[in-house]
Protein backbone atom coordinates (compact mmCIF):
# COMPACT_ATOMS: atom_id res chain seq x y z
CA UNK A 1 0.00 0.00 0.00
CA UNK A 2 0.85 3.57 -0.78
CA UNK A 3 0.19 6.40 0.92
CA UNK A 4 0.65 10.10 -0.16
CA UNK A 5 -0.17 13.04 1.92
CA UNK A 6 -2.17 15.51 -0.86
CA UNK A 7 -2.55 18.22 2.31
CA UNK A 8 -0.85 18.41 5.60
CA UNK A 9 -2.77 22.09 6.32
CA UNK A 10 -5.46 23.33 8.47
CA UNK A 11 -8.70 24.39 6.59
CA UNK A 12 -7.04 28.40 6.19
CA UNK A 13 -3.89 26.16 4.65
CA UNK A 14 -0.02 27.24 4.62
CA UNK A 15 0.46 29.96 3.54
CA UNK A 16 -2.88 31.61 5.05
CA UNK A 17 -4.44 34.53 3.11
CA UNK A 18 -3.08 38.09 4.31
CA UNK A 19 -0.86 36.46 6.80
CA UNK A 20 2.62 37.86 7.51
CA UNK A 21 3.44 35.11 10.09
CA UNK A 22 6.86 33.76 9.22
CA UNK A 23 6.11 30.00 8.63
CA UNK A 24 3.31 31.80 5.79
CA UNK A 25 6.82 33.34 4.84
CA UNK A 26 8.67 30.17 4.68
CA UNK A 27 10.62 29.05 1.67
CA UNK A 28 11.05 25.61 2.78
CA UNK A 29 8.89 23.28 0.78
CA UNK A 30 7.53 21.21 3.27
CA UNK A 31 6.18 24.27 5.34
CA UNK A 32 3.60 25.17 2.09
CA UNK A 33 0.17 23.21 3.15
CA UNK A 34 -2.75 22.23 1.52
CA UNK A 35 -5.93 21.51 2.98
CA UNK A 36 -6.12 18.32 4.78
CA UNK A 37 -6.23 15.07 2.84
CA UNK A 38 -4.51 11.42 1.89
CA UNK A 39 -4.35 9.21 -1.03
CA UNK A 40 -4.26 5.63 -0.65
CA UNK A 41 -2.86 2.95 -3.40
CA UNK A 42 -3.15 -0.78 -3.54
CA UNK A 43 -2.44 -2.92 -6.31
CA UNK A 44 -5.13 -1.41 -8.61
CA UNK A 45 -7.06 0.56 -6.74
CA UNK A 46 -6.52 4.38 -5.90
CA UNK A 47 -8.57 6.12 -3.15
CA UNK A 48 -8.51 9.70 -1.11
CA UNK A 49 -10.00 10.41 2.37
CA UNK A 50 -11.40 13.84 2.12
CA UNK A 51 -12.70 16.11 -1.06
CA UNK A 52 -11.30 19.64 0.11
CA UNK A 53 -11.24 22.77 -1.87
CA UNK A 54 -7.41 21.71 -3.39
CA UNK A 55 -8.73 18.91 -4.64
CA UNK A 56 -8.25 19.57 -8.23
CA UNK A 57 -4.58 20.74 -7.64
CA UNK A 58 -4.17 17.99 -5.61
CA UNK A 59 -5.27 15.45 -8.00
CA UNK A 60 -2.90 17.13 -10.65
CA UNK A 61 0.19 17.11 -8.50
CA UNK A 62 -0.06 13.78 -7.24
CA UNK A 63 -0.64 12.86 -11.36
CA UNK A 64 -4.22 10.78 -10.23
CA UNK A 65 -5.60 8.95 -13.54
CA UNK A 66 -8.19 7.07 -12.00
CA UNK A 67 -9.98 7.23 -8.57
CA UNK A 68 -12.16 4.30 -7.21
CA UNK A 69 -13.61 6.17 -4.15
CA UNK A 70 -13.50 8.89 -1.55
CA UNK A 71 -14.15 8.11 2.40
CA UNK A 72 -15.24 11.23 3.89
CA UNK A 73 -14.37 12.05 7.82
CA UNK A 74 -16.99 14.61 8.33
CA UNK A 75 -19.10 17.46 6.74
CA UNK A 76 -16.56 20.45 7.22
CA UNK A 77 -15.67 22.53 4.20
CA UNK A 78 -12.22 21.97 4.32
CA UNK A 79 -13.14 18.42 3.79
CA UNK A 80 -15.45 18.51 1.44
CA UNK A 81 -15.57 21.32 -0.68
CA UNK A 82 -14.16 20.16 -3.56
CA UNK A 83 -16.65 17.81 -4.50
CA UNK A 84 -17.82 19.66 -8.16
CA UNK A 85 -14.33 18.56 -9.56
CA UNK A 86 -14.49 14.77 -9.11
CA UNK A 87 -16.14 15.43 -12.55
CA UNK A 88 -13.57 13.85 -14.82
CA UNK A 89 -13.73 11.02 -12.58
CA UNK A 90 -17.35 10.57 -12.83
CA UNK A 91 -17.19 10.74 -16.71
CA UNK A 92 -14.80 7.68 -16.39
CA UNK A 93 -16.73 5.76 -13.84
CA UNK A 94 -20.39 6.88 -14.52
CA UNK A 95 -20.54 7.53 -10.58
CA UNK A 96 -17.98 7.82 -8.21
CA UNK A 97 -18.57 6.00 -4.77
CA UNK A 98 -19.07 8.38 -2.01
CA UNK A 99 -18.84 6.71 1.76
CA UNK A 100 -19.89 8.92 4.74
CA UNK A 101 -21.71 8.27 7.40
CA UNK A 102 -25.92 9.09 7.03
CA UNK A 103 -25.52 12.77 8.37
CA UNK A 104 -22.42 13.62 6.45
CA UNK A 105 -24.29 12.91 3.11
CA UNK A 106 -27.59 14.53 3.86
CA UNK A 107 -25.26 17.47 4.29
CA UNK A 108 -23.48 17.03 0.89
CA UNK A 109 -27.24 16.33 -0.80
CA UNK A 110 -27.44 19.55 0.80
CA UNK A 111 -24.74 21.78 -0.05
CA UNK A 112 -24.83 19.77 -3.42
CA UNK A 113 -27.99 19.60 -4.65
CA UNK A 114 -27.20 19.43 -8.85
CA UNK A 115 -25.11 16.17 -8.17
CA UNK A 116 -27.81 14.41 -6.30
CA UNK A 117 -30.74 15.65 -7.78
CA UNK A 118 -31.40 13.41 -10.84
CA UNK A 119 -34.32 15.08 -11.99
CA UNK A 120 -33.25 16.84 -14.97
CA UNK A 121 -29.99 16.84 -13.87
CA UNK A 122 -27.35 18.63 -15.92
CA UNK A 123 -25.32 16.71 -18.66
CA UNK A 124 -22.11 18.12 -17.48
CA UNK A 125 -22.54 17.64 -13.28
CA UNK A 126 -21.03 14.86 -11.16
CA UNK A 127 -22.48 11.52 -10.37
CA UNK A 128 -22.16 9.84 -7.08
CA UNK A 129 -23.08 6.14 -5.46
CA UNK A 130 -23.83 6.50 -1.80
CA UNK A 131 -22.22 4.06 0.82
CA UNK A 132 -23.49 4.67 3.82
CA UNK A 133 -21.41 3.70 7.03
CA UNK A 134 -21.43 3.98 10.59
CA UNK A 135 -19.54 1.78 12.75
CA UNK A 136 -18.92 -1.74 10.93
CA UNK A 137 -15.91 -2.70 9.19
CA UNK A 138 -16.87 -2.72 5.61
CA UNK A 139 -15.28 -3.64 2.58
CA UNK A 140 -13.40 -1.84 -0.40
CA UNK A 141 -12.29 -4.57 -2.46
CA UNK A 142 -10.00 -6.50 -1.28
CA UNK A 143 -8.66 -4.35 1.61
CA UNK A 144 -10.64 -4.02 5.05
CA UNK A 145 -11.61 -0.99 6.27
CA UNK A 146 -12.13 -0.13 9.99
CA UNK A 147 -14.14 3.25 10.75
CA UNK A 148 -12.82 4.68 14.67
CA UNK A 149 -15.68 6.99 15.97
CA UNK A 150 -13.67 10.13 17.04
CA UNK A 151 -14.98 13.13 18.48
CA UNK A 152 -14.09 16.57 16.95
CA UNK A 153 -14.89 19.11 19.33
CA UNK A 154 -18.93 18.20 19.87
CA UNK A 155 -19.11 16.76 16.76
CA UNK A 156 -18.93 12.78 16.09
CA UNK A 157 -16.50 12.50 12.77
CA UNK A 158 -14.50 9.02 11.75
CA UNK A 159 -11.25 8.35 11.18
CA UNK A 160 -10.30 4.99 9.48
CA UNK A 161 -8.06 1.95 9.91
CA UNK A 162 -6.31 -0.06 6.94
CA UNK A 163 -4.75 -2.81 7.96
CA UNK A 164 -2.43 -1.35 10.57
CA UNK A 165 -2.48 1.95 9.48
CA UNK A 166 -4.84 4.38 10.75
CA UNK A 167 -5.71 8.24 9.83
CA UNK A 168 -7.39 10.40 12.01
CA UNK A 169 -7.33 13.56 11.79
CA UNK A 170 -9.47 16.57 13.25
CA UNK A 171 -9.66 14.80 16.44
CA UNK A 172 -9.81 16.28 20.01
CA UNK A 173 -10.68 12.88 21.89
CA UNK A 174 -11.34 9.47 21.58
CA UNK A 175 -12.96 6.66 23.83
CA UNK A 176 -11.29 4.21 25.19
CA UNK A 177 -13.51 1.62 23.16
CA UNK A 178 -12.17 3.15 19.59
CA UNK A 179 -8.53 3.58 21.41
CA UNK A 180 -8.70 -0.43 21.78
CA UNK A 181 -8.90 0.10 17.84
CA UNK A 182 -6.17 1.21 18.02
CA UNK A 183 -3.35 -0.68 19.31
CA UNK A 184 -0.39 -2.10 17.70
CA UNK A 185 -0.38 -0.01 15.03
CA UNK A 186 2.57 0.07 12.35
CA UNK A 187 1.68 3.72 11.12
CA UNK A 188 -0.64 6.33 12.74
CA UNK A 189 -1.39 9.65 11.14
CA UNK A 190 -2.97 11.91 13.56
CA UNK A 191 -3.55 16.32 14.06
CA UNK A 192 -1.78 18.17 15.83
CA UNK A 193 -2.69 22.20 14.61
CA UNK A 194 -0.52 24.35 17.13
CA UNK A 195 1.36 24.54 20.61
CA UNK A 196 -1.30 26.28 22.10
CA UNK A 197 -4.91 24.28 23.56
CA UNK A 198 -7.69 24.35 20.95
CA UNK A 199 -11.51 23.32 21.24
CA UNK A 200 -11.61 20.78 18.95
CA UNK A 201 -8.02 19.86 17.96
CA UNK A 202 -5.34 18.12 19.23
CA UNK A 203 -2.41 20.39 20.32
CA UNK A 204 0.74 19.14 20.21
CA UNK A 205 1.42 18.05 23.72
CA UNK A 206 -2.38 16.55 23.44
CA UNK A 207 -1.11 14.36 20.46
CA UNK A 208 2.27 13.42 21.99
CA UNK A 209 0.03 12.09 24.95
CA UNK A 210 -2.00 10.16 22.62
CA UNK A 211 0.92 9.01 20.75
CA UNK A 212 2.46 7.65 24.36
CA UNK A 213 -0.45 5.66 25.13
CA UNK A 214 -1.34 4.10 21.54
CA UNK A 215 2.35 3.17 21.15
CA UNK A 216 2.71 2.95 17.38
CA UNK A 217 5.60 2.12 15.88
CA UNK A 218 5.45 5.41 13.50
CA UNK A 219 3.67 8.39 14.04
CA UNK A 220 2.91 11.13 11.24
CA UNK A 221 1.57 14.26 12.33
CA UNK A 222 -1.23 15.97 10.17
CA UNK A 223 -3.36 19.55 9.85
CA UNK A 224 -0.66 21.60 11.00
CA UNK A 225 -0.83 25.47 11.23
CA UNK A 226 1.83 27.81 11.45
CA UNK A 227 1.05 28.24 14.24
CA UNK A 228 3.22 25.03 14.90
CA UNK A 229 6.32 26.47 13.65
CA UNK A 230 8.80 25.61 11.14
CA UNK A 231 8.42 21.76 9.89
CA UNK A 232 12.49 21.70 10.16
CA UNK A 233 12.24 23.03 14.15
CA UNK A 234 9.44 20.65 15.03
CA UNK A 235 10.72 17.50 13.98
CA UNK A 236 14.00 18.25 15.69
CA UNK A 237 12.36 18.54 18.73
CA UNK A 238 9.76 15.12 18.48
CA UNK A 239 10.49 11.53 19.58
CA UNK A 240 12.21 9.29 16.91
CA UNK A 241 9.38 7.40 16.00
CA UNK A 242 6.90 10.71 15.13
CA UNK A 243 7.42 13.06 12.35
CA UNK A 244 5.57 15.83 11.24
CA UNK A 245 4.36 15.17 7.25
CA UNK A 246 4.13 17.58 4.77
CA UNK A 247 2.64 17.30 1.26
CA UNK A 248 3.75 15.08 -1.52
CA UNK A 249 5.42 12.41 1.06
CA UNK A 250 4.77 9.42 0.04
CA UNK A 251 4.79 6.42 2.55
CA UNK A 252 5.23 2.64 1.31
CA UNK A 253 3.39 0.29 3.92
Amino acid sequence: MKITFLGTGTSQGIPMIGSTHPVCLSKDKRDKRLRVSILIEWEEFTYVIDCGPDFRYQMLRANVQKLNGILFTHEHSDHVAGLDDIRPFSFQLGAVPIFAQKRVLQNLKYRFDYIFNNVNKYPGAPSVEQHEIEEEDFMLHNLNVTPIKVMHGTLQILGYKFNNVAYLTDVKTISSEEKEKLQNLDIIIINAIRFKAHHSHLNLEEALVLINELKPKKTYLTHISHHLGFHAEVEKSLPENVFVAYDELVLEV
